[in-house]
């Protein structure tokens, strides 16, 4: 039985030289001069530093550029709560996100069903696994799922015969 797997995940090679390029920016960029704006990276988590909140915003938008020109979707980047850390002085950590959460799997699911094709849609750990009798009724699944979930990032491998 054909099937494929929906699933979320970044190329963390790309998010990495999306980091470092972001560093060699705000090092060389005139309105970062003397001020502590980086970016860290630790597996699946960014920490953005800066010396204000209107500084941490700027080093965003070159993080969010620089992932964009690798072709990391943004939306693979969820940032958290801006936090001070003493000072004027700022930080947000920004999560990289890695496999569909439970209920975002469920909201996939339910859309398959509903849309009445003769596919099974089933949640294996983090990602979605779609069987079918005929491979063209996965690729109109496939069609389905990039028009209705517009707000994940999905990728479709595993592709099975």
């Amino acid at each position: 039985m054909p099937s494929f797997d929906a699933t979320l995940e970044a190329d963390l090679n790309e998010v990495r030289n999306a980091v470092e390029q972001s560093m060699k920016e705000i090092t060389t960029r005139f309105d970062f001069k003397g001020s502590s704006a980086k970016v860290e990276q630790a597996n699946r988590e960014l920490t953005a530093y800066a010396d204000s909140e209107f500084q941490l915003g700027q080093v965003r938008d070159v993080l969010l550029s620089k992932a964009a020109k690798r072709n990391v979707d943004v939306r693979f980047l969820e940032p958290a709560e801006i936090q001070k850390i003493g000072g004027d002085r700022v930080k947000q950590l920004i999560a990289v996100r890695h496999g569909i959460a439970g209920d975002d799997a469920k909201r996939i699911v339910r859309i398959i069903k509903d849309s009445k094709m003769k596919v099974q849609a089933s949640i294996q750990g983090d990602a979605v696994r779609v069987t079918g009798t005929k491979r063209d009724d996965l690729q109109a699944v496939i069609n389905l799922l990039k028009k209705e979930v517009t707000d994940l990032p999905l990728g479709f491998g595993n592709f099975r015969d």
